[in-house]
């Protein structure tokens, strides 16, 4: 797996500092929305690269390799 997530950790805690159980959750929040906005800029983008051929499982692959991660 590549560090981009570490990038979106790093990110998501510039923007939340309070340690409280509600800043935690702000925290989380804020990292699973920079993941899944990562992820809907991969499939927007393996989508224009090849409309007529992108399907799920092309899509799917995409982000795990966006990633780094392996099957």
């Amino acid at each position: 797996m590549n560090n981009r997530y570490k990038e979106f950790w790093d990110q998501a805690a510039k923007l939340e500092s309070d340690s409280s159980w509600a800043g935690q959750i702000r925290f989380m929040e804020k990292y699973t929305e920079l993941i899944v906005r990562e992820c809907g800029d991969v499939a927007y983008g393996a989508f224009w690269a090849n409309p007529e051929a992108v399907r799920g499982q092309h899509i799917k692959e995409k982000i795990k390799q966006h990633f780094g991660v392996e099957s």
